[in-house]
């Protein structure tokens, strides 16, 4: 390295990631989406950043990354399964909590016990309704078994070159929880949280209440980090970063806009219950964001946060269950394509800001059509050469209307 170039990589200014929740499906297409990131952006090293914030299922991939693990490696772990030498089986999130069962069946019968008594004691209605609601207490807390999630990272951190601890890692990480008790945020990987393993970090972010049990951490209970906050980028802005990457997977779904799918219902009521509660749970989750979006730029004005998102009428990612791993290989792919042209169709706005961190973007890699993220993509027929033909005039006619909006 020369002495100039040395000098230009002491100045290089702070950059981080954030990584927001999803369920799988977020994990799928966050993993999509680095991986054409990393391919395109020429000048950022998505493994070796100054700081990660993950929260819920984001937290399964900061920790990743942090640790060295490249996004298109996740790819073969977490999509292409068979392609890799630790592969993640999907079945290991379905697994019963079947000690949370047996705790919670343990506790029933002195519970029982108290109703039978307290009805037999009092004939007063409103005593006796309160009586069957302690029962609820025997209820278990999560469906599932998500200390499969700490086992299955505490193996992948334990290979050569990678670490469990937090204080082992040669970047700052932080894995967002929610406090169960006090409602409030808790950064795993900050000084006096940095003591608990990364894996049961991960583990306590993703613990969606109802699926999951709570994770039980230094006698507190943690569940969900999204719970207060979508992204938690301000974790990383706080470090000092100047260029913030973020992705966020979880958009609202608006089926007026140009290119909804055929097959999909029109208005999101006929969908029945599953697309009324994905809406309200995208919604709420896109407004917090949108709102921590403004209040960074006021409070970081030295900072530059790109986001990365599906587009609002982006039918794959709305109508496709948030847990489903089925067609976890289609939607990494879609994806991937997606920030291609994402990339292509931002460049002139995002040009400026990257450049202002030594970033460009290869144009040749986002214009590219034969690239693909998962091998079966790439058996698909090419596209026959009219089609692509059109396809690059109708880019290069968007291209000029968006230069002279921009021009004006």
């Amino acid at each position: 390295m020369t002495a100039r170039s040395s000098a230009r990589a002491g100045a290089r200014k702070p950059r981080g990631l954030a990584l927001a929740g999803g369920g799988p499906l977020g994990a799928i297409y966050e993993i999509g989406a680095l991986t054409a990131l990393a391919e395109a952006l020429d000048g950022i090293d998505f493994n070796h950043l100054d700081a990660y914030v993950g929260v819920s299922s984001g937290g399964f991939i900061a920790a990743g990354l942090a640790n060295g693990i490249t996004p298109r490696d996740m790819s073969r772990m977490f999509i292409e399964s068979d392609a890799h030498e630790a592969p993640f089986d999907p079945s290991i999130l379905l697994r019963p909590a079947l000690r949370e069962y047996l705790r919670r069946a343990v506790s029933l019968p002195p519970l029982a016990a108290g109703v039978v008594w307290r009805i037999l004691a009092s004939r007063d209605r409103a005593a006796l309704l309160e009586s069957f609601e302690r029962l609820a207490r025997a209820l278990p807390t999560g469906i599932f078994d998500n200390q499969v999630v700490d086992a299955f990272l505490a193996r992948l951190f334990a290979a050569p070159g990678r670490t469990n601890d937090f204080r082992r890692l040669d970047r700052k990480l932080f894995l967002v929880a929610t406090d169960l008790d006090t409602g409030a945020p808790v950064e795993f990987g900050a000084p006096g949280h940095d003591h608990v393993p990364i894996s049961t970090a991960v583990q306590a972010s993703a613990a969606l209440p109802g699926l999951f049990p709570p994770v039980e951490i230094d006698g507190h209970h943690f569940v969900d980090g999204a719970l207060k906050r979508t992204l938690h980028a301000s974790v990383a802005l706080r470090q000092g970063v100047k260029l913030l990457v973020c992705i966020n997977p979880l958009v609202p779904y608006d089926s007026r806009l140009p290119g909804r799918n055929a097959r999909t219902p029109r208005r999101l009521a006929e969908g029945g219950l599953p697309a009324v509660l994905a809406q309200t749970l995208r919604a709420i989750v896109h407004s917090r964001m949108e709102v921590g979006m403004q209040r960074y730029r006021r409070e970081f004005p030295g900072a530059d946060v790109v986001l990365f998102e599906p587009n609002r009428h982006d039918h794959e990612m709305f109508f496709t269950n948030i847990f489903s791993y089925a067609s976890r290989r289609r939607l990494a792919e879609h994806a991937y394509q997606k920030t291609r042209k994402e990339l292509f169709e931002r460049r002139h706005q995002l040009e400026r800001v990257l450049a202002r961190h030594g970033i460009a973007i290869r144009l040749d890699v986002v214009t590219d059509p034969e690239r693909h993220l998962v091998r079966s993509a790439r058996l698909r027929p090419p596209l026959v050469a009219g089609t692509r033909i059109a396809g690059r005039l109708a880019d290069a006619l968007d291209d000029l209307e968006r230069w002279l909006a921009h021009a004006a």
